[in-house]
């Protein structure tokens, strides 16, 4: 079992520094700890640090404490150390570039390898077996309009299913739901997913030839259809160069247009 036991970190302001202020959450740096505190931190987060931990050879934070409560939440865990990949992409030579993108899919397809949990009843969740709130899927509930169902992920095909379902609630009308439905890719399981693999989340040595240090922010991360770390990869971005070079590199590629209608309507 993971210990818990330990003390939550004290807050110093004369020794903290603020690293990022996120809308239920911040993030501040405590000599050689980050502390994640906010009503949006939650368990999943921690137990997918946890598990793409156990791997061995993929570079993340280590989690030295974690507390939920109702009024607020906190991870605290190690430093990373280096720079946002996106502070020094621009300055890279097309070898480095390549380098880094083959090096980011190799640890994406070693954390696909992480089995979902036998007692995880959705097809779709985050790492904790909780419901995902991705826009793409994310149930209408009491914004549904008469005729329209949430239904349960069963499958692929319900996840595809409730994709085109909010694309024509929210008056995507460029394709019908048959349309769209023809035009999402699909997928023959859940693999384990990071969710939001971006320059920003990827920590690079510059004096050390950019080697990545650690890939951070997991709080989107569970299992979901095996295209969906590469349609987020190429979600609306200012990374354009960046998400070229996945594209260039990638193992497996799918057909997203159809994932970029609906976003032209649900973002």
């Amino acid at each position: 079992m993971w210990d818990r036991t330990l003390p939550p970190v004290k807050r110093d302001p004369d020794t903290e520094y603020i690293l990022s202020v996120q809308p239920g959450a911040k993030v501040y740096l405590r000599d050689s700890t980050i502390l994640k505190q906010g009503l949006r931190v939650r368990r999943s987060e921690e137990l997918a640090l946890r598990l793409v931990g156990e791997i061995g050879n993929i570079p993340v934070p280590e989690v030295y404490f974690a507390s939920y409560q109702e009024t607020t939440s906190e991870i605290a865990m190690s430093f990373v150390p280096g720079k946002p990949l996106d502070y020094c992409w621009n300055t890279l030579n097309d070898c480095t570039k390549e380098r880094i993108c083959r090096e980011t899919w190799a640890f994406i397809y070693a954390w696909r390898q992480i089995p979902k949990p036998g007692n995880f009843d959705r097809y779709l969740c985050l790492a904790d077996g909780s419901e995902s709130s991705d826009v793409l899927i994310t149930p209408l509930a009491e914004e549904a309009d008469e005729g329209e169902i949430d239904i349960p992920l069963r499958d692929d095909e319900d996840v595809r299913q409730q994709i085109a379902l909010r694309y024509y609630h929210y008056c995507g009308r460029k394709y019908t739901k048959e349309q769209l439905l023809e035009m999402l890719p699909r997928s023959k399981t859940c693999v384990f997913t990071h969710g939001d693999v971006a320059p920003r989340n990827i920590m690079v040595d510059e004096k050390n030839d950019f080697k990545i240090t650690g890939i951070i922010d997991w709080e989107l991360a569970g299992w979901y259809p095996e295209y969906w770390e590469y349609i987020n990869i190429h979600k609306p971005s200012m990374d354009k160069d960046w998400q070229i070079w996945m594209e260039k590199t990638a193992i497996e590629k799918w057909n997203i247009s159809g994932i970029n209608a609906a976003r032209k309507v649900l973002l």
